[in-house]
């Protein structure tokens, strides 16, 4: 585990809680309503997967729960912030900054920093001194494997390594939640792998509550809980118990 780790919550235990989220979208003159009245929770030291096709919901769901996207109705309660979307949009900004970690397919790195300087960034603007922002950085590349690499720049990257850094840049925060939206799609078999089993020792040994969006049925392997949603409703939320020796095959 990375030294400058912190275990968040009990495991076990609420990290967040929604009820009864809308969410509509115009298209036009008419609405399409994407959110019909969802509740969710999610656990510290739990990854609970949230699965369903495209155009589900589930990518809008990761947004109202993060603060990313304002619900029409329906609260959130997250850590020890009281429904999230009563709160300023400043209030929200920081909460988003300081407590919760993003990973998406897109990887979202800037393409003239290193590797190290992209994860000196995230922690640069929650005011981390640059001499501990380079050290936690450092542990974090080298806690997913990129400790060769901490000097190079996206375009001699891989997917994968592309993948890790923004799963790295994510862990050096501490999120107490970490939200993934498809982070998996990008990757071939054995990158994929890779990833997921971050991502689960994120939850397993940071204590994180980690949210995973995805359509690819062959991650619920390492899920606590599998949640399946279609067309804007939650059809069943299934508990199980994850197989750290799960693998991954290619597409």
């Amino acid at each position: 585990m990375n030294p400058n780790t912190v275990t968040h919550g009990q495991a076990g235990t609420p990290a967040i809680e929604a009820k009864g989220l809308v969410k509509r979208f115009k298209t036009g003159r008419t609405f399409i309503e994407v959110l019909k009245g969802v509740d969710f929770d999610a656990r510290h030291g739990e990854m609970t997967m949230v699965m369903g096709p495209s155009g589900s919901g589930k990518s809008t769901l990761v947004a109202a729960l993060s603060g990313l996207l304002k619900p029409e109705e329906g609260r959130v309660d997250a850590l020890d912030v009281d429904d999230l979307w009563e709160n300023s949009s400043s209030r929200i900004d920081r909460f988003r900054l300081d407590h919760c970690g993003f990973i998406f397919q897109g990887f979202n790195l800037f393409p003239a920093l290193t590797a190290t300087q992209q994860v000196m960034t995230v922690l640069k603007y929650q005011g981390v001194p640059k001499d501990e922002a380079r050290r936690r950085a450092i542990a974090a590349l080298e806690e997913v494997g990129l400790g060769a690499r901490l000097n190079q720049k996206p375009d001699s990257l891989s997917g994968g390594e592309k993948q890790r850094i923004a799963i790295a840049r994510a862990l050096a925060k501490n999120p107490a939640l970490l939200f993934a939206d498809e982070p998996t799609s990008a990757l071939d078999g054995q990158n994929g792998q890779v990833v997921i089993r971050l991502l689960r020792r994120a939850a397993t040994e940071h204590g994180a509550a980690v949210v995973c969006v995805t359509h690819d049925p062959r991650l619920e392997a390492w899920a606590d809980r599998v949640i399946h949603i279609e067309d804007g409703r939650i059809l069943d939320d299934q508990r199980r118990t994850p197989d750290p020796n799960a693998t991954l095959g290619s597409h």
